[in-house]
């Protein structure tokens, strides 16, 4: 390496420096003290470190219940990104077909994505209300009976992936929109001239051309819906019973409501690794994809 390149690496270093310090500072220290409780035996009650091993994992991984809440958190999150992807496909593509006030539709759009979670689950508490809210009272004045949305055990999980997609489909609306305006035109072009009709064009350009921002897009959901906490926590609690429970609402009551900070402290560890691992495996087709 000769001295022009290790002045622009060093430039570079000193660039990154402090944004990487304040990584370590924000979110290397907090996750470091993390696995130090969930290798030790500290609780709420004894809040000591002292070290056990790998025994909390082992604890929270022997409990029915843990593998209860990881199958939901499995089930929530492969129904949510695949409705969220679905739909926002469908609808980036109708918008691709729209030229004028374009930027009115967008701005439509991404107002549920601006919202916090917890304002969105307020709302919906209100609109899901059992005997006020505006969706019963809808049913019931069109003749229909009225459901307990959030506290019907074989319904509340359904529910909640539907607030979950209505809120999030606009982020995958805007990462596909902004790859499917960066497609070439020469491939559709030709095709035209094959013979391709839409259904063709879409099948055969447009998704191979798409995989990459599809892929990113997945995995950015993918990583939000694991670690679903907000709209657990304002709608259901983790109820009715356990029926809505997700790992990470298993890690906090763990932690704070069974005083265990080091069991739910490994059950939130065993969260993060499993979504490295997903993350991991889909950059990996990615890469592979490439070459």
């Amino acid at each position: 390496m000769n001295a022009i390149a290790r002045n622009r690496v060093r430039a570079g270093w000193s660039f990154a420096a402090p944004g990487l310090a304040m990584l370590v500072v924000v979110m290397g220290f907090p996750l470091l003290y993390a696995l130090a409780i969930s290798l030790s035996s500290m609780t709420m009650i004894h809040p000591a470190l002292n070290f056990a091993g790998l025994t909390n994992f082992l604890n929270v991984m022997s409990e029915p219940l843990f593998w209860h809440s990881l199958w939901l958190t499995l089930r929530y999150s492969a129904a949510a990104v695949i409705g969220e992807f679905v739909i926002g496909l469908a609808i980036a593509l109708m918008l691709r077909q729209i030229f004028t006030a374009r930027g009115i539709y967008f701005a439509i759009l991404t107002l549920p994505m601006a919202m916090s979670p917890v304002a969105v689950a307020l709302i919906w508490r209100m609109l899901l209300q059992p005997n006020l809210g505006i969706v019963n009272q809808t049913l019931a004045a069109m003749g229909l009976p009225m459901i307990d949305w959030l506290g019907n055990s074989s319904i509340a999980l359904s529910t909640l992936i539907s607030i979950d997609i209505w809120q999030q489909t606009s982020f995958v609306v805007l990462l596909l929109s902004a790859g499917l305006a960066s497609l070439p035109k020469e491939p559709y072009e030709a095709a035209e001239v094959d013979g391709a009709g839409p259904l063709q064009q879409f099948w055969y350009i447009t998704l191979p051309l798409l995989r990459p921002v599809s892929i990113i897009a997945i995995v950015i959901q993918l990583i939000n819906e694991f670690r679903t906490y907000d709209l657990i926590y304002v709608l259901t609690k983790g109820g009715p019973g356990v029926s809505t429970e997700l790992l990470s609402f298993f890690a906090y009551k763990r932690a704070f409501q069974g005083l265990q900070v080091n069991e739910g402290s490994s059950a939130a560890f065993i969260l993060l690794l499993i979504i490295l691992m997903i993350t991991v495996v889909f950059f990996w087709l990615i890469e592979r994809r490439k070459n």
